[in-house]
């Protein structure tokens, strides 16, 4: 198999490809256009969260197949997270990154067109691999641009403070619009216009293992997580049926293909001796339970919030605002806590703020008001602030420097495998339990444990001395 960065030397994709790789590094753009890329794909992750209802109408998507709403692109995100950080690391961040927001635009924009459940959730599905390449690729590209620590501190800390940016702009942009689908267009238009931006002021950089792309890892991993997905998400009509129970079957087989294949490989995806690795287990730790605790509950609690409080879409959007703005907020300056708590401390301490708040909501969506969920969209807010500016840091100091992709790609595989069934399990929850104040009600406690169990697990995850 050829080298993806095969050329002609004379060929306009050999010379584009030298002049990115000769230019000199522009730091201040390259965190500008990362963060922006990164925005950008929240925002088209987070948007369905308040159009669900309406889009769920539109498309006559039965209950019972909503989570697929809201798990596609979680899904297209962490079953391809992992492979575009190996591939931009061999093969070009810059070239990963721009393909990635590229597809992002048109993906995003083709969800805009969709008229039935499958079509939308495939483009969901697509938008979420697009997001993966540029997600992944980004840290990378921030570590390239910011060698020194401290300038790592400071870039890593401002794309966590933008990831939650994306998800406050998210549901505001689509609540204030009217149409869901008009939203899409609009995200679609922004990321091409990102991307037009980043190939002329991003910087090609790579550490290239040789060897060839490990398909065959990609391709059991990616079925692996498909196949957990879907389980976990047919598992709320019945835990005990064939179906299910055969996925997750070919989930725990094909995980382990994916084991032994990456054993044999020259040039793995990941490198199994991390996982005796205690920062890169505490990065993935932390992922996880982000995303079980904290993205699985705030996906699916602006549904319920318009089914019980009667809220419009834009309401919805605004209230959310409150916790994912606060959080965009403290991320920006969880840099300046470096040096006294370290990132795992800073993960355990925003796990702990988020149980706290839980546990305040316990009885808000059945009290009738809105204003009974203000305390604990605050504190929320502040933990969900700490865990986005950590999360980055540690990613990456996880890895060896090389590797920065990689070790971003794996922290988000597990933060979307955390999402994707969070999201499942929050629906089946709240669902599930007689009416909808005591479903949620359910759900919040299960999120608390959860965030309690992601607390211990980063702080036992240290290095012995």
């Amino acid at each position: 198999m050829a080298r993806l960065d095969s050329a002609s030397p004379h060929s306009p994709t050999a010379v584009s490809g030298a002049a990115a790789r000769d230019a000199p590094v522009r730091p201040r753009a390259t965190l500008a256009l990362t963060s922006a890329a990164t925005a950008v794909a929240l925002m088209t992750y987070t948007a369905p969260m308040v159009t669900l209802p309406d889009t769920a109408t539109a498309l006559h998507t039965p209950l019972s197949a909503q989570a697929w709403l809201l798990n596609g692109t979680p899904l297209g995100l962490a079953a391809l997270l992992l492979v575009a950080g190996s591939l931009a690391d061999d093969h070009g961040r810059r070239r990963v990154f721009l393909a990635g927001t590229l597809a992002l635009g048109l993906t995003t924009a083709l969800g805009a067109l969709t008229t039935s459940t499958w079509q939308f959730t495939l483009a969901r599905i697509a938008q979420g691999a697009a997001s993966a390449a540029l997600l992944a690729s980004s840290l990378g590209l921030l570590v390239h641009a910011f060698p020194s620590p401290r300038g790592r501190l400071h870039a890593t800390g401002v794309w966590g403070a933008f990831v939650s940016g994306g998800i406050a702009a998210g549901p505001l942009l689509a609540g204030a619009l009217p149409s869901w689908r008009l939203a899409y267009g609009v995200l679609g238009a922004a990321a091409l216009a990102v991307a037009a931006l980043g190939t002329r002021a991003l910087t090609e950089s790579r550490a290239p293992r040789g060897g060839r792309p490990d398909v065959l890892g990609a391709l059991t991993f990616g079925l692996a997580l498909v196949a957990l997905v879907a389980a976990l998400t047919l598992g709320r009509d019945g835990w005990l049926r064939a179906p299910v129970g055969l996925l997750l079957a070919a989930a725990v087989l094909l995980v382990a293909g994916f084991v032994a294949v990456e054993r044999r490989t020259a040039t793995p995806m990941i490198d199994l001796g991390l996982l005796r690795h205690p920062p890169f287990l505490a990065s993935s730790a932390g992922g996880l339970f982000t995303g079980l605790a904290v993205i699985g509950t705030f996906s699916f609690l602006p549904a319920l919030l318009q089914q019980t409080l009667r809220l419009s879409p834009l309401a919805t959007a605004w209230l959310l605002l409150l916790w994912s703005g606060l959080s965009f907020v403290v991320a920006l300056q969880v840099k300046h806590l470096n040096g006294r708590v370290g990132p795992r401390t800073q993960l355990a301490l925003g796990f702990a703020l988020h149980t706290v708040a839980t546990v305040t909501m316990l009885g808000a969506v059945g009290s009738g008001t809105w204003t009974r969920l203000l305390p604990g969209l605050i504190i929320s807010g502040l933990g969900s602030g700490l865990l986005n500016g950590a999360l980055p840091l540690l990613a990456v100091e996880s890895v060896p420097r090389e590797r920065a992709a990689m070790g971003s790609g794996a922290q988000q595989t597990f933060r979307y495998i955390g999402s994707c069934a969070g999201v499942a399990l929050t629906i089946a929850l709240a669902t599930s339990a007689g009416t909808p104040a005591r479903g949620a009600d359910t759900a919040l406690l299960v999120s608390a444990g959860l965030a309690v169990a992601g607390a211990v697990s980063v702080l036992a995850l240290r290095e012995r001395p």
